[in-house]
This record gives structure tokens, C-alpha cells and sequence, in this order.
């Protein structure tokens, strides 16, 4: 069952736990005068994700569909989505729309660039382009800048059917633990640790985000300057011998 939990003003994470993963796939809903979604999550998970949006909103005022990175858990069901939502637009970076997005999607996208705003009436996204953080060519990250809420995709990730929101900074190691889990399988190097990583975070923590909205796990609200420059060290470690 999806659980559907206010995480800042107007942000909605709507968690469904699978239980064959051990894993909590996690969506935003940002209620405002053109509602948007971040991570239109996988299509098998349609249903049961639309019924849960359909509690916040009415689903046919979706305008914008954003997400960090072309992964099936991310933007898996775009065009449903899409079909549901006749002025809905995908968002995503420069890279992901060339590459990816204006082939995939039903409707074209809107390309964003480093610090490019979308406003959707109260609120304001900025898009901070951070490639192969933490996946792929394509991947960013919008940080609403009304109320500081960085949306920030796979880091962090945690296993397990955990909390919606934490204040504690043991996610920090919960996320390693879930890193050091994942080397004995075959999603060992999922998390690149690249020569831009530690930049890349740097310039995430800048923002000083209030609220970090996490793609598997708890979200987290508090110092989360301290705990993206914290990440750092954590991805080095266990990453980078492997730097590319």
C-alpha cells in the first residue's frame, strides 16, 4: 500500500515498499497552481501510484513530470502519466531530453540547463546539473528554493520500509551500509565516484537545503549541508579506487 506523507509545505512523498527488494520507491507530489511530480515512478506501479497522487490532487492538473536520471524507477511511467495529464509536460536536464527524453516520451520535453528556474506559481525549481551524480550523463537535481527542499534522486539511499522523515543523521550511515550491501551483488558499482563528486556535493550543500526529499529511504530534514558534504568521504571510501 502507498503511504503518503507531507515531508515541507505543499511536498508530498508518496512511499511504496517492496518487499522482494527490501526497498521503498519514493515519489513527490508539490501541490500548487500547476502541480508537478517528481519521479513518475515505474509503470507497473501506474495504479497504485495514481490512485495515491488522486488523494492530493486531481490528477488531470499535472503540469510539469521532473526527475533526476532515465531509469525505469524514475521515469518509468512517464507516458501514462502523460496520457492522464493532457498539459503535462515532462522536465528534465539538456542531456536527458537530446538523449533520451524526445524519443521516449509521447509529448516533448523541456530541456533544463544549469541553474534554469521552473516556476509553478508559490514555488521555484532550479536545476542544478550534476552528471553521473548520482547516475548517468543526464542527472540533476531541482532544489525548490521557497522553502529549500532539495530533491535528490538515489542519494542517501537506505534499504528497508524505514520512516517517512527523519531528523537523525544515522541515514548517513544507513547509507552506507546499503552501498557496502550492494557490493556483493550485481549493482556493486551504482554509485560512480567520478573526479567531480566531491564538487558536485559541495555545491549541493551551498544550496543549504532545509529538506533533502530521498528517492529510497527516509527523507531527511535538518543540517543537510553537513550531511551532503558528509557523503563525500562515505562514496570515496568505498568507491574510489574505482575513480573514473
Amino acid at each position: 500500500m502507498a503511504t503518503v506523507t507531507e515531508i515541507a509545505p505543499d511536498v508530498y512523498r508518496i512511499s511504496i515498499y517492496v518487499g522482494d527488494f527490501d526497498l521503498q520507491f519514493n515519489h513527490f507530489v508539490v501541490r500548487d497552481e500547476e502541480p508537478l511530480i517528481y519521479h513518475a515512478g515505474m509503470r507497473k506501479m501506474f495504479p497504485e501510484l495514481h490512485e495515491a497522487v488522486s488523494k492530493l490532487i486531481d490528477p488531470k492538473t499535472i503540469r510539469w513530470i521532473s526527475w533526476s536520471h532515465f531509469e525505469v524507477d524514475e521515469c518509468g511511467g512517464l507516458n501514462e502519466w502523460l496520457n492522464v495529464a493532457p498539459s503535462a509536460q515532462p522536465a528534465c536536464s539538456v542531456v536527458g531530453a537530446l538523449v533520451n527524453i524526445n524519443d521516449y516520451a509521447i509529448r516533448p520535453p523541456k530541456g533544463l540547463g544549469k541553474d534554469d528556474v521552473l516556476t509553478t506559481g508559490n514555488y521555484r525549481f532550479r536545476f542544478v546539473s550534476t552528471p553521473h551524480l548520482p547516475h548517468g550523463w543526464d542527472a540533476g537535481s531541482l532544489f525548490e528554493e521557497t522553502n529549500s527542499t532539495l530533491f535528490c534522486s538515489d542519494l542517501f539511499h537506505q534499504i528497508g520500509n524505514v520512516e517517512p522523515i527523519t531528523e537523525s543523521e544515522e541515514i548517513l550511515e544507513r547509507s552506507k551500509e546499503a552501498i557496502i550491501d550492494y557490493q556483493a551483488g550485481p549493482l556493486m558499482d551504482y554509485l560512480p565516484y567520478t573526479k567531480n563528486t566531491k564538487r558536485l556535493l559541495r555545491e549541493l550543500a551551498n544550496l543549504k537545503p532545509k529538506t533533502l526529499a530521498i528517492m529510497h529511504g527516509s527523507s531527511f530534514t535538518g543540517n543537510c549541508e553537513r550531511l551532503l558534504q558528509g557523503l563525500d568521504p562515505v562514496l570515496k571510501e568505498v568507491f574510489g579506487s574505482k575513480e573514473i
